[in-house]
């Protein structure tokens, strides 16, 4: 039996694996939603335009907002014979309405209608991200203004190197994320053309009105060249490119979060609600939601690497290889929103050990700075030299076992004469922090206004919509 679509050119029909390797309506009945809403704004631009006569048009518009409800209800019989979602619509469709349905493909193809469906949802999902960003930004944000004065250590290659805020440490992921949800905004803008009406590759002789279908769907415009409309995903891509960097970002806070709640660290506590225990070891407490957001990394990653490599080759225009572009972006976006899912309630959860924080704050030497900085503005010692006679200090300390605002003056000053008891003003932790008063440095006073900056910015944002 030849199929429905094209059966005036076959005469056979597919063999059994052949229908399984084309068949996409296992993944692609995602779409569903914008196939029907697609097909309607197309539908009424056809009768706005006399190609098809309205009452056709009316009874083609109930029939597909019909089909929506069972496919909602649950009713509606999915066939891989059919093979994708638009077909399987347009079959049930011709069983409601009789011929008249066949009219909704006209001045259009799969290939254009596919392009339009795929980027409605890309663009739907854009939309979700842009909000789960926006509240993990928040969540940071208050966190931060909370823990504006606490002390933590800071660290360069993982060792102890300057004290800084746990609220400046946070404040910094908020500037990364930031970076992440300007970059979908971005995305969301180059990507809102509507390809539908560029047909199969060249267009229609049929006269559209592209602009109506384009704006009825949500689309600045229309895509300006067919060949390139039906062709194109770089509307996906580049959504999966910065869902990659913004992957990136959860995955280093994940992994800060499992550093922190080791007990050799014991930096913050995770609760029950985002902790699993172990199947052997009654004591252990392990931080698995961050492990997880930390692991679906590689997913995302993977869903870009799998379709930029699947259309480096391709020649102008489609080429059924462009099927595989929905599994990629069916698995790779929603991993994203799983994961900013989970780390905002993560970071809205955790308890900070502020007093382990402070406490370590203060080891590994990491006031050296403050030591050489003094020599620099106090004395007018050349920062080099500066350098020189802290690690100097830094290794007396180290031999014998105590911290440098322990040692005793007389042993700095055998290092250095002109160095007075004023050094120990800078030696502390707290006084470090407070001294780091730069634009952008971990001061506390720049910390609470950083935050306070950000929510209330979120605040304007909230406050529009």
């Amino acid at each position: 039996m030849s199929n429905r679509m094209w059966g005036g050119r076959f005469s056979d029909g597919p063999d059994a694996i052949m229908e399984e390797i084309n068949a996409s309506i296992d993944y692609d009945r995602k779409l569903y939603r914008q196939d029907i809403e697609g097909s309607k704004a197309h539908v009424r631009m056809l009768a706005a335009r006399e190609i098809v006569a309205a009452d056709d048009a009316e009874k083609i518009a109930h029939g597909l907002d019909t089909i929506k409800s069972e496919i909602e209800a649950g009713d509606f019989a999915f066939s891989r014979a059919l093979e994708d979602i638009h077909m399987n619509i347009e079959a049930r469709l011709a069983e409601l309405i009789g011929p008249t349905a066949g009219r909704l493909h006209t001045a259009r193809s799969r290939n254009d209608q596919v392009a339009t469906d795929f980027r409605i949802w890309v663009r739907d999902t854009l939309d979700t991200l842009d909000e789960q960003l926006t509240d993990l930004l928040q969540a940071l944000s208050e966190r931060a203004l909370a823990h504006a004065g606490d002390v933590m250590p800071g660290f360069t290659h993982l060792q102890s190197a300057q004290p800084v805020t746990f609220g400046h440490h946070l404040m910094a992921y908020v500037e990364m994320f930031a970076r992440d949800r300007s970059r979908m905004r971005d995305a969301r803008k180059r990507m809102n053309e509507c390809p539908l009406g560029s047909a199969a590759l060249a267009g229609t002789s049929f006269p559209i009105d592209r602009e109506m279908t384009a704006a009825a769907l949500g689309f600045d415009r229309p895509t300006a060249n067919s060949l390139d409309a039906v062709s194109d995903r770089d509307f996906i891509i580049e959504a999966l490119g910065a869902a990659s960097i913004c992957a990136m970002h959860l995955s280093r806070l994940a992994e800060e979060i499992v550093i922190w709640c080791s007990a050799q660290f014991a930096f913050v506590t995770l609760s029950d609600r985002f902790s699993t225990g172990s199947s052997i070891m009654p004591q252990k407490k392990n931080p698995d939601a961050a492990e997880l957001v930390r692991a679906k990394t590689g997913r995302i990653y993977g869903s870009l690497t799998a379709l930029l490599v699947m259309m480096k080759g391709l020649p102008l225009a489609y080429s059924k290889d462009m099927q595989e572009d929905k599994e990629q972006a069916f698995d790779g976006l929603p991993s994203l929103s799983l994961a900013l899912a989970a780390m905002t309630g993560m970071v809205r959860d955790l308890t900070a050990n502020t007093k382990t924080m402070k406490a370590a704050a203060g080891s590994g030497y990491s006031t050296a700075t403050d030591l050489a900085d003094w020599l620099v503005r106090v004395i007018g010692m050349p920062f080099r030299e500066a350098h020189h006679v802290t690690g100097r200090a830094v290794g007396l300390a180290v031999e014998r076992g105590v911290q440098l605002h322990r040692l005793p003056l007389e042993d700095l000053q055998a290092i250095e004469p002109r160095i007075t008891e004023d050094i120990f003003t800078v030696l502390s932790v707290d006084k470090s922090v407070r001294s780091r008063t730069s634009y952008g440095g971990t001061a506390p006073a720049n910390v609470r206004k950083q935050a306070k900056r950000w929510l209330k910015a979120l605040e304007r944002e909230a406050a529009r919509r």
